[in-house]
């Protein structure tokens, strides 16, 4: 809904009020106005939960878990921290978070683009996947818990900080781009590590100047938007377990 080019906006704060009410008001506005600023959260869950393209969330606050879930095209931008499973199974869209996300952020996402500016948890990017020239996105410019990319089948995970224990177990597709190489003694043998190339600073670079156009002003600094001196983790076999079933 767009009036004299203008797009239309609205207020709401949540408060206290219980997610089930909570989302009800939400849908409310969202129905009445494109971009709906969520001010007083406190951990309510499904935030944005299918949120269509042209409609816009602004939350401040601390959202809960699996806030923009089944993302369709929206936006949401958190500036806070947030909850665990954002973008949960998101099949377009962006989220933006001004701070750090919890565990299993981007779990199984099939489109879209995932920024958050400092650390996150456990098995983000977990069960990632790519289809019909859909190529999912997950940009984390601090550190990484345990488990990142588990079970990964496609789609691309930049890390500019430290990767955790376990990374990328039972990856099967998708590329992990790392700033920082891991030691070689904690990669799989299901697993290659190795420089990343041209081709993969042409991904990359508009990647990490999105980045800055999101962060750098917070962060008091821009990081290179060369899109050079990374790492590129990738699966040597899409399919891993092969062995383990009769041929």
């Amino acid at each position: 809904m767009i009036m004299g080019g203008q797009p239309v906006k609205a207020c709401v704060s949540l408060g206290t009020s219980h997610f089930q009410k909570a989302n009800q008001r939400v849908r409310a506005a969202l129905a009445a106005a494109d971009v709906v600023e969520l001010h007083d959260v406190f951990a309510q869950r499904y935030l944005g939960c299918a949120l269509d393209a042209g409609k816009k969330l602004d939350i401040f606050g601390t959202p809960g878990n699996d806030m923009a879930c089944f993302l369709d095209g929206g936006e949401v931008e958190v500036h806070g921290n947030v909850q665990d499973q954002i973008g949960n199974t998101m099949n377009a869209g962006r989220i933006v978070v001004h701070g750090r996300c919890g565990d299993a952020a981007g779990y199984a996402m099939r489109g879209g683009e995932i920024f958050v500016r400092d650390d996150c948890g456990w098995r983000v990017g977990i069960h990632m996947k790519q289809y019909e020239g859909r190529r999912p996105v997950v940009f984390i410019g601090g550190d990484a818990g345990d488990f990142l990319g588990e079970y990964m089948a496609g789609g691309v995970i930049v890390l500019l900080g430290k990767a955790g224990k376990h990374l990328g177990t039972g990856m099967h597709g998708g590329v992990i781009y790392l700033k920082a190489p891991p030691d070689p003694g904690l990669i799989s043998d299901s697993l290659v590590l190795e420089k990343a190339d041209e081709a993969d600073a042409e991904v990359l670079s508009p990647l990490m100047c999105a980045y800055n156009r999101l962060f750098a002003e917070e962060r008091g600094a821009a990081v290179d938007e060369s899109g050079e001196g990374f790492w590129r983790l990738r699966p040597a076999s899409s399919r891993p377990y092969a062995s383990m079933y009769a041929q």
